[in-house]
């Protein structure tokens, strides 16, 4: 199958076209290598697809590519996109809107004329905005309490529109907490980790009850490489771990598995972060036979392995 991965020098990104191009797969991979953490970690990010025989780069922004690129793709991974709650009050929303809204858009339209078997695009558990303590699926309401969380459920209602009106074989998937090795640099594990290690002090956002329902990196990939051969065009489906975990319990496993006493600053709960999430994976489960198999533990010794190897 020829595969397109947009955002492949990122964390998800290169683990999925790692995983597609050992199963024999073309892998063409896009990615605009942004300053949103550094470019030099996201190359290293490629340095066994760049040896891989079945792997090309393109380097470009998604809005800049023409449908000459895309000319042979049979299946587009839509991973590209501005990352982080935190970071899209504000000025910085312009950027939000452009690398995920119009990018989309861009995306979604060179894939008209397309032969493609699937489209599948990552979103985010973020459009569902604060969800209580009951595991949210696929049809409860949606309203993000970010402006990140705004973009990304835009995006989904495109990826409709063009499945509706262009026929585009869209999937899209909404990510909870994705972690593990390569994780970015600002998200919660890779910072917990980094203190661990490093003997520094770890801020927490709020007292440590608010619960999460993480995700394994690998887990997350075999659900995208499932989409390929199941029946699953048109559908939204969750894709997380099965259960939720307060942080205050992960900073515990942290510091058993690291063997130090993490040095906690709790700081005020910041703006677009909501108090628990948890997904429903039942969809998913009976239409790509998704069954998470990676522990919470077992994820967290994988992450931090690969922190101390670097």
């Amino acid at each position: 199958m020829r595969c397109v991965v947009t955002g492949v020098a990122g964390f998800i990104g290169s683990h999925l076209a790692e995983s597609l191009a050992a199963k024999g797969h073309d892998v063409t991979g896009v990615d605009k290598f942004s300053d949103y953490y550094d470019p030099s970690v996201k190359k290293s990010n490629l340095a066994s697809l760049l040896a891989s025989n079945n792997f090309s780069l393109i380097q470009k922004d998604v809005c800049s590519l023409a449908e000459r690129d895309l000319a042979n793709a049979e299946v587009i991974f839509h991973l590209a996109a501005q990352p982080g709650v935190r970071g899209s009050w504000g000025k910085s929303f312009e950027t939000y809107v452009f690398d995920n809204v119009l990018a989309t858009q861009k995306l979604l339209e060179l894939s008209k004329g397309l032969k493609l078997k699937r489209f599948i695009f990552a979103s985010s558990s973020s459009v569902y905005g604060e969800m209580g303590l009951a595991p949210a699926s696929e049809g409860d309401h949606t309203k993000p309490l970010s402006p990140y969380g705004v973009t990304k459920l835009a995006a989904e209602n495109l990826c409709s529109a063009y499945y509706k009106n262009h026929s585009v074989p869209v999937v899209v998937l909404r990510y909870f907490t994705v972690y593990g090795p390569r994780q970015r640099p600002d998200m919660a594990f890779h910072r917990f980790l980094r203190a661990a290690t490093e003997d520094m002090p770890l801020t927490i956002y709020g007292d440590g009850n608010q619960k999460r329902d993480f995700t394994f990196v690998l887990d997350a990939v075999d659900a995208n490489v499932s989409c390929i051969e199941a029946d699953c065009v048109g559908k939204v489906m969750n894709i997380a771990g099965g259960r939720s975990v307060e942080l205050n319990e992960t900073v515990r496993i942290i510091q058993r598995l690291t063997g130090k006493t993490l040095n906690l600053v709790f700081d005020a709960r910041q703006k677009g972060d909501v108090g628990n999430t948890s997904g429903d994976i039942t969809l998913a489960r009976e239409v790509l036979s998704f069954r998470p198999k990676i522990t919470l533990e077992d994820g967290l010794k994988a992450e931090l392995a690969w922190m101390i190897r670097k």
